[in-house]
């Protein structure tokens, strides 16, 4: 990374850490992804019931097995071999649990969170029922303003994870959304959330690099 783009994103992320902290959000900002799983060891308690919405970038960060190898009760809706109905009631009871990790769509420089999401399980996590929430974003989600932060869930994110998914959708061939009611379509449910009114349950860790869609 060159000298004026690392100097472009630290003074763009001490601004948006500022407006997330003014937001009730608690803000952790780490230079690579391997400082993720360290960080995480850190917040997380041992015992502790731990849950996940789905997220390349829990992937790309490592904590997936990090979670399955550690001291948690994970409720991994990625175990080879779980039932439609196993996973969906993976999802009912994550509701319950102390730390609920995701990722972002996009954020807003002035703090607001944008998400798109099919069946709407992780969005209805974030907004209410675990007691914590870590939200894990790379820097290719932040975005000026909300209208820039749909267009990108709408435009880049969704299409991608389309693809990723098998889906048969128009946004699949066409690289762009398309607006339609396809069965196969993942996006649902479009939430801002602008705030908290817990402060720090909504903990978000802003990984210097390129992460997820």
């Amino acid at each position: 990374m060159n000298q004026n783009k690392k100097w472009w994103i630290d003074i763009n992320l001490e601004t948006l850490k500022k407006n997330l902290e003014s937001r009730n959000f608690e803000c952790f900002i780490v230079d690579r992804k391997e400082d993720v799983v360290p960080l995480l060891e850190k917040i997380i308690e041992k015992g502790s019931m731990v849950s996940c919405g789905g997220s390349m970038t829990l992937f790309e960060c490592g904590v997936i097995n990090f979670l399955r190898n550690g001291n948690y009760n994970f409720l991994d809706r990625y175990k080879e071999g779980l039932s439609a109905e196993e996973i969906g009631e993976i999802y009912r009871k994550s509701f319950w649990a102390d730390y609920y990790l995701m990722s972002a769509n996009a954020i807003t420089l002035d703090g607001k969170l944008i998400n798109i999401d099919g069946n709407g399980n992780r969005l209805a996590a974030l907004m209410f029922g675990p007691k914590n929430v870590i939200v894990i974003v790379g820097i290719n989600k932040l975005v000026l303003n909300e209208q820039e932060g749909i267009n990108r869930v709408r435009n880049i994110a969704s299409p991608m994870n389309a693809k990723r998914l098998s889906k048969n959708t128009p946004c699949t061939s066409s690289g762009k959304c398309h607006d339609c009611l396809s069965q196969d379509c993942i996006c649902s449910h479009i939430v801002i959330t602008r705030r908290h009114p817990i402060k720090g349950r909504i903990k978000i860790i802003i990984v210097k690099e390129e992460l997820g869609f």
